[in-house]
């Protein structure tokens, strides 16, 4: 076989067996034993599982990774004399769906309405729309495009933030996040679905979240080291109208001693917001291996320097 293929993910079984419906010629599909970790030229693999077995990889020329974020594998100290490829333009709906599932939600005033009806209470309450209101996001990448695309089917504004303030498709407004500060004030809801690069990391701290209007709302679905999470739960205590919605974090599982969790203006999720189905990277990794064979350009792949 020209190519041995290693597995290293939750669910190897899973993968094997969806590999092997793929017919994949010149590849042989190598077992989970420790000594196959050297022999191996292509891994399927979790960043985090990967990152710690790199130094033994001996032949390693790709690695297909089975998630968007790849930062456990791009640290300066690991090494770069592979290619890296991850798992793109498919957590656009996934995305959109947990942001505006739980933004309508807040907007419409589920929670009062379950805590009347536990007391049988019938009392309309006042309500906002989401028409005419502006949604800041942080990033303008694939999935920031289709969030962009459902926030205007409600009616509503949205100013993007990228590197170099590129006109998008979609967005009403773009700029850079040096100019971050200009926008805050004015957005309703705000979203980072940054990635995590020198430039981003800690981009939403003391100074930025205490420009966030009164009552606005903050969803973190990126990268947990976009966010001062301490700074976060104190100026939610102050100011208990704003809310957040957070899906990442620098440490995972979030520690059960930080205060954040008692918050009532707080959601805390698993980062669970866009998960990647072992179907969907498989496809990918199946297309990306034809192009392997074919001396192709590998689709979404990774440069280390900038770190997505």
């Amino acid at each position: 076989m020209r190519y041995k293929l290693l597995l290293l993910t939750g669910d190897n079984e899973r993968y094997r067996s969806l590999l092997q419906s793929c017919h994949l010629p010149e590849i042989e599909i190598l077992g989970d034993e420790t000594q196959q970790i050297s022999p191996a030229n292509i891994w399927l693999a979790e960043p985090s599982l990967a990152a710690p077995l790199l130094p033994h990889g001996k032949h390693i020329i790709w690695m297909q990774s089975t998630i968007a974020g790849v930062d456990a594998l791009v640290k300066p100290h690991q090494r770069k004399d592979y290619r890296l490829t991850n798992v793109r333009g498919i957590f656009g709906p996934l995305m959109s769906e947990y942001l505006f599932g739980y933004l309508l939600a807040h907007q419409r005033g589920h929670t009062i309405y379950r805590s009347q009806q536990a007391q049988k209470i019938w009392r309309p309450a006042s309500f906002k729309t989401l028409q005419g209101q502006h949604l800041l996001l942080l990033g303008t990448g694939n999935i920031a495009k289709h969030i962009a695309q459902t926030a205007k089917h409600f009616g509503m504004h949205v100013t993007g933030i990228n590197r170099g303030a590129k006109p998008t498709i979609g967005f009403d407004d773009v700029d850079t996040l040096a100019n971050l500060h200009h926008y805050l004030p004015l957005a309703d809801a705000i979203a980072s679905i940054l990635p995590s690069t020198p430039d981003t990391r800690g981009a939403l701290n003391a100074q930025t979240l205490s420009l966030i209007k009164s009552a606005g709302i903050l969803f973190n679905l990126g990268r947990g080291d976009v966010l001062d999470l301490d700074a976060l739960y104190l100026q939610l205590k102050e100011n208990i109208h704003q809310n957040a919605i957070l899906d990442v974090f620098n440490q995972e599982p979030l520690s059960q001693h930080h205060p954040i969790w008692t918050l009532d203006n707080v959601i805390i999720t698993p980062h669970i917001a866009a998960p990647s189905f072992p179907e969907q990277v498989v496809e990918i990794f199946a297309d990306n291996y034809h192009k392997l064979l074919r001396g192709e350009r590998l689709s979404h792949e990774v440069n280390f320097e900038r770190g997505y």
